[in-house]
């Protein structure tokens, strides 16, 4: 995607929520929220930054992985003080460049190798976004297929094109990509032509291409980005490409490197590190070059990090903000990062220990061949489409090459989307009082089309405020938090009850359903209260249906909505749902989402929020 124009569909109202004007609250501690890109850095990185920080009150939101959210926020007035993405590119964010802090001149910035952080330099010299710990992409081997066939590891181009063609004599897949996967062809495009992509031309190309702005679209050059298709098209050939590889899956290629019939798969350090666990001897090996010195590993952030510009109002919400980015970023904040992922660090003096799988790369790693991928939206988009045209035939080298130009140069399609409805009351979504007000609503409103008695939310289940003003479809579906699984079913006042202690207490084996306060079930049709024990656990106490005592007899319509990994798995909650209540809530095919948007079209007003909680201390 170009530099996104901001149509505004409303005029622009002030809300309370995400930012707000104050900073401490009246026990003195600096209130900072944080946006993650994903519940994976919830696994370590917030507790610990919690533990770390005793004197700031964090509220962690698990929000979507994309710089069309963060506009949609900031279109509301609402950014974050801390926000984090990685699906990024400066080309994406370049529309918020006024609405960040510039962090050029901090210390965190000295602390990275001059080559990874200068890709985030804006042409004025300002940085905005750090480059979290990199992902690594390059190629899986199974080494004992290798080993089995009596053919070398490869270490250049040359001998990777051959054990290819080797394996093909054999039976055996010599490589294989999940091509299904925008961000697969995007990568093995750029992956195939590293070393021309770095050289000088390739480097001003991606420099030019960043800074573009909407009168001035930058398509490809024709110097470079010719050779990189002539490659790719070779690569095709080399790795006997199949029309139907467009449709595979990562799950398909996995599959074939276990079983043995597959030597070679696209995947990260990460993926190789867990195909050990499961008992493949793996080892990582690098995009090739001509030679061993012209390879390169494919790298990408975990994250990127900024800063709301509004913190700078604040000394003291600066301090905090510039003390957690430190901590962030400084070895041990990294390794919570990567918690068992192996990755490397763009950062100076940061020593997260080299995982084994890179055994094979290490020369890479010490020469700095580390290539960050250009990953615009638009690139993602682009790649896939033009890739998949590659390997069913529909274009050469020149076709491809020509219409991937094309198509960044078109004018984009502003058409404004459809109108669902138009919310007359906003509602803040930090945790109050009385519980979210946002997530109150959109529970209420929930529970309202489905028509059950009671409904419970668990995990996050908004990711951010209810505003006041226009919604599309994307932006309903945004307002609640990705991946929530929709569960119904009959229980009794007795069964309700264990399901509500099952979300609240904490468990005799230390396990904690609430390890951040936003995990807080939020309920509709009931409201309980808890004890907050002061150590971050909780105890539920009593349980009111509209004010009277819950019926331990009664039978009640029940319906539940959330991540059930976020509360089960072992990495975050270690918190299973107890059997004879997994047994009784049934997983619905109806999709929440589509429940919520059935909800409120044709204009219809989200419910008001309700007191569910009183937490007694």
């Amino acid at each position: 995607m170009k530099k996104r124009i901001i149509a505004a569909l409303m005029a622009t109202v002030m809300l309370f929520g995400i930012t707000g004007c104050e900073s401490r609250k009246d026990d003195g501690k600096v209130e900072i929220t944080m946006y993650l890109w994903d519940k994976a850095m919830s696994k370590e990185l917030t507790p610990w930054l919690e533990t770390q920080f005793p004197d700031i009150d964090f509220t962690f939101v698990v929000g979507y992985n994309t710089m069309d959210f963060y506009a949609d926020l900031n279109e509301r007035g609402s950014l974050p003080d801390i926000i984090t993405c990685r699906r990024f590119s400066l080309n994406d964010a370049a529309y918020m460049s006024d609405l960040l802090m510039d962090l050029s001149q901090t210390e965190i910035v000295g602390s990275f190798y001059d080559s990874y952080i200068e890709n985030n330099r804006e042409p004025g010299g300002a940085i905005r976004w750090l480059p979290m710990c990199a992902e690594v992409d390059g190629y899986i081997a199974n080494a004992d297929v290798f080993e089995e066939y009596g053919i070398p590891l490869p270490t250049n181009y040359a001998e990777f094109a051959e054990a290819c063609r080797r394996f093909d004599e054999q039976g055996i897949c010599g490589y294989v990509n999940d091509y299904r996967e925008d961000y697969s062809c995007m990568e093995a495009l750029q992956g195939c032509a590293i070393p021309e992509l770095m050289t000088m031309e390739g480097i001003m190309w991606r420099t030019s291409y960043e800074s573009e702005t909407v009168e001035s679209q930058v398509g490809l050059d024709d110097k470079v980005w010719p050779v990189v298709f002539d490659k790719f098209e070779q690569y095709m050939k080399n790795t006997m490409i199949r029309p139907e590889d467009t449709q595979m899956s990562f799950g398909e290629m996995k599959s074939g490197l276990l079983e043995g019939k597959t030597a070679i798969m696209r995947g990260t350090a990460s993926d190789c590190a867990v195909l050990r666990k499961e008992g493949v001897n793996t080892v990582m090996l690098p995009y090739f070059g001509e030679t061993a010195e012209d390879n390169w590993l494919l790298t990408y952030p975990t994250c990127q990090v900024a800063v709301n510009r509004e913190v700078e109002q604040d000394d003291k919400k600066t301090d905090a903000v510039i003390r957690v980015l430190e901590a962030m970023f400084s070895e041990e904040g990294q390794r919570h990062v990567a918690t068992d992922n192996a990755v490397l660090s763009y950062n100076k003096n940061v020593n997260i220990e080299i995982n084994d799988v890179f055994s094979q790369v290490k020369d890479c790693i010490d020469r700095n061949h580390l290539y960050i991928r250009l990953a615009s939206t638009e690139m993602f988009a682009v790649s896939q489409n033009v890739v998949q045209k590659m390997i069913t035939g529909e274009y050469d080298a020149k076709g491809a090459y020509e219409d991937f130009n094309a198509q960044l140069i078109a004018a984009k399609d502003n058409e404004v989307p459809e109108i669902i409805t138009t919310q007359n009351t906003a509602y803040d979504y930090a945790f109050g009082e009385h519980g979210s007000p946002a997530a109150s609503a959109v529970l209420n409103t929930i529970r309202r089309q489905w028509g059950s008695d009671v409904a419970v939310g668990y995990s996050s289940i908004v990711a951010a405020s209810v505003f006041e003003g226009d919604y599309t479809r994307q932006q309903l579906n945004r307002l609640m938090a990705n991946r929530l699984i929709f569960r119904s079913g009959e229980l009794t006042g007795a069964e309700l009850k264990q399901l509500m202690e099952w979300l609240v207490n904490a468990k005799e084996d230390s396990s904690n359903p609430i390890r951040h306060k936003n995990l807080i079930p939020v309920t509709s049709g009931m409201e309980y209260k808890l004890t907050d024990n002061g150590d971050g656990t909780y105890t539920l106490d009593e349980i009111t249906i509209n004010g009277s005592p819950l019926d331990d007899n009664k039978v009640y319509t029940v319906m539940s909505v959330g991540d059930d990994n976020f509360i089960e798995a072992p990495i975050y909650c270690n918190c299973p749902m107890p059997a004879e209540l997994n047994d009784k809530m049934t997983v619905m095919e109806d999709n929440i989402y589509s429940i919520f948007v059935s909800a409120l079209e044709g204009g219809n007003q989200m419910e008001a929020p309700t007191e569910y909680v009183t937490i007694l201390r």
